[in-house]
Order: structure tokens, then sequence, then C-alpha cells
């Protein structure tokens, strides 16, 4: 099966997808409805499930629950601070009604944008938001009557203020929304909240995020060119929006599928944050649904880059330069970063997987200045690795840590809780260098493709690399005959260790792995009763006594692992097997083609999701997946 793209006639779709009007044409986003469920009040008790947001804004909205109806979006959120400023910032109503006599008549979330319609009586009420950049959202209200527009309840502590046709309110976190009116309504602003009324049946808004004070004066001067011409913002605004599903989606596949592909977009744009406090360049965090994931973590943004350089190359590249904000002196990249420096990780790096970021944005862009900028910072990290996590100098590292501990050695890994490392111990091999008496196959693979993508882009830019490259001595070395799999291996005794895990597809994925070692891996990896289970490739074999098909890293399903087996298969010649276990992924996980949000773990005996919803990396390989289907 061929892959083709959609047709650059889509071009022509590029109007307004919420209004449905019958005079304006249908968008491509317009096609995909309900994409994810983000219906949450604000509520102290209850944690923010997912909300819409774009454009690496650090605010959000959600739509009001059926049960307690809000006449307006939800929010902001503040993504950062992890608090509503305000249950509804913005309400509306029309003629002679309040905010509390509309009911919901509808409520959708598309790609790029949400939409809610009310009726009170004879009354109605439509309303559509739409992210225009970082800062602010726009917002279009109209009815079929004079509308009121006006605020719920505000969070404690908050102030309001008028100027001229803005209201600013003011959080004592320090962040600020700053609402921008049209010229002809006439504003008031009590201590509870404001009101804001028009003859007109048609108003555009601009909701403004301002995190600090410095940034008010310009981001209110965006907001009023915005409202001085909002639709061709909100053009603009379609065609990015458009553009993303364009480069994306697949006329040779199911609907059912290519809405999968949908929502893995709209998950990872959800998840774009801009450069604020330490965090220098825009990027992805791992879910902005879940407080300790806001920042940025080192292969989860390798991952994200990987899917973003189909569709979205700069925020791509930006991703990548963000981690490499904070290489250290050594060549470390350190684990994760926030906005706030004195919450970064220093104990621990992460699979080195950024060469394979950087060659997909080549792949995609063919930017050698991308790479002439990315080549000296990536030979620098790829030689940390023999540098700091070779204990014994034998070409073969080992995950560890700066500080000595076995925790921050296991977050080195990416694989938290793995079994594998059960039974480790930590070894010094210099000042703030130390290592698992376990040197692993995973890593090792990686680095054997790191060298591999080093040599290809010191020819295409014309730099000098000849460090040797070990996949040859990696796939001899951690591979056991007598079971016909890949293990890890004990420092000094070479013992395997022989938990079988996911870490064995790696060498097929990078493909230092002979054909005959796939061919005695196949029946281990088709087993039912270890890898082929009901959601296929999980953590650990299904047969392990310490599998537990919830336990984290100990037997659940990560998309990124899943995938890593799968592509393996494809990489050597099982196409049929691999689009067979690619459909069991995107038919079995409970949810995924419904409105359900994409999460971080499944359980690999029934599809439930686990861990951390509208999580980036299960997204972004659920694309992967998707593009490689069918070749």
């Amino acid at each position: 099966m061929r892959f083709n793209i959609l047709s650059s006639v889509i071009l022509c779709l590029s109007c307004v997808a919420c209004t449905h009007s019958q005079t304006e044409p249908t968008r491509l986003c317009s096609q995909y409805d309900n994409i994810l469920d983000i219906r949450h009040n604000p509520n102290v008790r209850q944690k923010v499930v997912g909300c819409y947001t774009d454009a690496g804004s650090w605010m959000g909205f959600t739509l009001p629950a059926d049960t307690c109806w809000y006449n307006g979006f939800c929010g902001p959120f503040s993504i950062n601070h992890r608090y509503f400023m305000a249950d509804c910032a913005v309400q509306a109503a029309c003629g002679n009604h309040s905010f509390s006599d509309f009911v919901k008549d509808s409520a959708d979330y598309r790609p790029g944008e949400t939409y809610i319609s009310s009726i009170a009586g004879d009354s109605h009420v439509e309303q559509q938001m739409w992210f225009i950049d970082a800062n602010t959202a726009l917002l279009h209200i109209s009815g079929n009557g004079n509308l009121s527009i006006g605020s719920g309840k505000w969070a404690d502590g908050v102030t309001l203020e008028r100027h001229n046709q803005f209201v600013t309110a003011n959080h004592p976190s320090g962040e600020s929304l700053v609402i921008g009116f049209p010229n002809d309504m006439q504003i008031t602003v009590n201590e509870h909240g404001y009101l804001a009324q028009s003859s007109s049946h048609e108003a555009y808004l601009t909701l403004s995020f301002v995190c600090n004070k410095k940034e008010m004066a310009g981001i209110v001067q965006s907001a009023s060119n915005i409202l001085k011409e909002p639709t061709g913002f909100m053009r603009a605004h379609h065609e990015r929006w458009d553009g993303y599903l364009r480069r994306i989606l697949r006329d040779d596949v199911s609907t059912e599928f290519n809405r999968v592909a949908v929502k893995s977009v709209v998950t990872l744009i959800s998840n774009w944050r801009t450069n604020r406090g330490s965090l220098l360049h825009d990027g992805i965090v791992p879910s902005h649904a879940v407080g300790y994931f806001v920042g940025f973590w080192a292969w989860d943004c390798w991952k994200f880059s990987v899917a973003l350089a189909h569709f979205e190359p700069e925020l791509a590249k930006n991703n990548i330069r963000a981690m490499f904000d904070f290489q250290q002196p050594n060549g470390m990249i350190i684990d994760c970063i926030y906005v706030d420096p004195s919450e970064n990780n220093y104990r621990d790096s992460k699979p080195p997987l950024a060469a394979w970021a950087v060659n997909e944005i080549y792949e995609q862009c063919h930017d050698e200045a991308f790479l002439q900028e990315m080549f000296p910072q990536l030979v620098a990290y790829y030689r940390w690795w023999y540098n700091e996590r070779d204990h014994d100098g034998n070409h073969l590292c080992e995950f560890g840590s700066v500080d000595g501990t076995t925790e921050a050695a296991a977050w080195e890994s990416g694989m938290d809780n793995a079994v594998r490392f059960d039974d480790a111990q930590m070894v010094q091999n210099g000042e703030n260098a130390w290592s698992f008496n376990q040197e692993s196959v995973d890593l090792n693979a990686y680095l054997a493709y790191e060298n591999t993508l080093l040599r290809k882009f010191a020819k295409i830019i014309g730099k000098e690399f000849d460090d040797p490259n070990y996949g040859e001595l990696t796939a001899q070395y951690f591979f056991d005959d007598e079971r016909g799999f890949f293990f890890d291996r004990r420092l000094g005794s070479q013992e395997f260790v022989h938990e079988e895990g996911c870490e064995a597809y790696i060498p097929f994925w990078t493909q230092i792995a002979t054909h005959h070692q796939m061919k005695q891996a196949l029946p281990i990896l088709t087993d039912t009763a270890k890898f082929s289970t009901y959601i296929p490739f999980p953590t650990l074999a299904a047969d392990n006594p310490k599998y537990q098909s919830d336990g984290y890293w100990r037997g659940p399903i990560w998309l990124d692992q899943t995938y890593d087996a799968i592509k393996g298969l494809r990489n050597y010649g099982y196409a049929d097997l691999a689009d067979k276990y690619t459909e069991q992924v995107f038919t079995r996980i409970k949810g995924l083609v419904g409105s359900t949000p994409i999460n971080e773990t499944y359980d690999s005996s029934n599809g439930v999701g686990l861990t951390a919803p509208h999580f980036s990396w299960s997204s972004a390989h659920l694309l992967l997946l998707y593009m490689d289907y069918g070749k």
C-alpha cells in the first residue's frame, strides 16, 4: 500500500470551520468533531483533565460540563501554576436574558478551535475561540439580540481594572488576563467583575495571558492590532491548522486511522509551550494536564521532534535547542528543565536519541544550517557517554548518574522501575560520574545509531567525525544465542541479566542486529504468552513472574517501545506482521478512535489507559506508526 499525502487541492478548504454557516466552505479541520473530551468545570477538589490551548500558550480553556453549564468557556487555566483564574472569564447573553438563563445547545472541540452554542427561549448565542499566538486567543460571539458580556467568579485575590477598552485581571501569582473589547461596547468594572454591553449582535474579543508585567504593553498592542482586523488573523490561524493536517493525513487509510493521527497532532500542539523563564526556546511538555509534566525532558523532546518534523519543523528545531541550551561543559544533556531553573534535574541524562531527531528534521527540511548548528553539540553529547559512562573502557556503556544513586541511574535509562535493574548496583567512574554495574543493550544500540547519523551529518556539512562505530560489537555482545534474545550484561562477570524486556527491541529498531538474530528472536516477539499481548509489545514479557499489565515499566504498554518493536519488524522484512500489530494498537486501545485523551501508558491486557492523559510521546509514536502503516 502506497503512502499518499492528501492532494494539494485541499488548499482551497481554508475558511471558518465552526460558524455553522451555509455560505462558508468546509475546512479540513471541521471533519473532526469532538476530537478530545475537555469538558471540565473549575473545582479546587478536582484536577484539570486537559484543556484547549495552542500556539505555545501558558493558558488554556475547557468546555463547560453538561451538569453545570457556564455560558462561556471555562478559564483561563494557568498551565504553569495550575489554577483557574476564573470559573468563566467571559460569559455571553443576548436580548433580555441573563447568563444563567442559557442552556447548552451544543459544544465542540475541533483541531485548533472550540465552539459552544446555547439557547434561552427564542434567543441563542454562539461562541468560538482560536489562539492567534502564544499570548492571545480570539473570541467570536454572536447572537440574535443585543449582546451582554460579563464574567463569572474570579479566583481569590484577583483584582480587576479597566483601561479604555481593556479589562485586566491581576492574579497574586503575577500572571494577568487582559480582555480586549470592541470600541462600541460600554464597559463597567467593580470588585466582583465587569459587564460589557452593545447594541450589536456580534463581537470579537481578545483574551491575552500575561506572565509578567514587563510584557504587558507589547501584548496589549498586539491585541489591539488583532481587534482591528480579526478575520485576517482568524484566517491565518485556520491556514496553519489545515496545513498541519494536510502534511500528515493520508487518503489510503481508514477514517478511524486518520482520526487517530489528527488526535495525535492536536495533543502535541496542545502541549506546546513558548519560551518562558529559564526555558529559552519553545518546546513540548509531556502533558499539560499533569502538573509535574510542564517542563521539558530530554528523550521526550527527541521523540516529539521526530513527529513534529513532519508538520511543524521549526518547533521541532526549537524543541531540540531548548534542551541543548543546558548542555553541560562536559557534553552532558541534563534530564529535564523547567521555567524555574531550581526545579531542573542535573542528576542524570536520558537515552541518546538527539541525532535521530535532528536527522528526521533534516530529511524533511534539508536544512544544512541546522546541521551545522547542532553538529558540535551532538558530538559532545555522544562522546560524553564514553567519557562518563563506560566503567571498564570496553566501548560498551552503562546507564548511570551524577550523584551515585540507583534512583537517578534508573531515570537515566528512562525506564524508572524496570525489572532488569532490580539487582543493579552502582560503581564509580570518576568525580560526579557513576554507572550501574550493568551494560545495557538499548543504550549501546542507540549510541551505534547516533554514530551512524553523526557520520552522515559530517559528510553533508564537510566536518570530520571518525569515532568508531560499535554497532557490530553491541549486536554480538548482548545477544544470547542459547535463548535467542538480547539482554543486558553484568560488568566484570559478563553474565546476562535474563529478563526479557523491551530493551531488546532496540537493536532491531536501530538495525544493528543481524537477520539471523531477528529469526531467532521472532518466536519470542510473536509469542502471545510473552510480547504478542492484547496490545502488543509490553515493557516486560507477560510470562515473567514480575509482570504487571498495569505496572509502569513492568508490563504495561509504552507506545514508544511498541513502535520500536513494530518498526524493527518492518526493518527486517516483516511488513505484514508490522501492519497487523499496528492495527491491534489502533483498534484495541480504549477510546483511541473516539474522544478519549491519549495516555502515557496502557494496560497491555485490555487497552485501558493508565497514567497521564494528553501524553505527547504516545501521540508522537502513534503518528510514526500511522505514517509507516502499509509500507
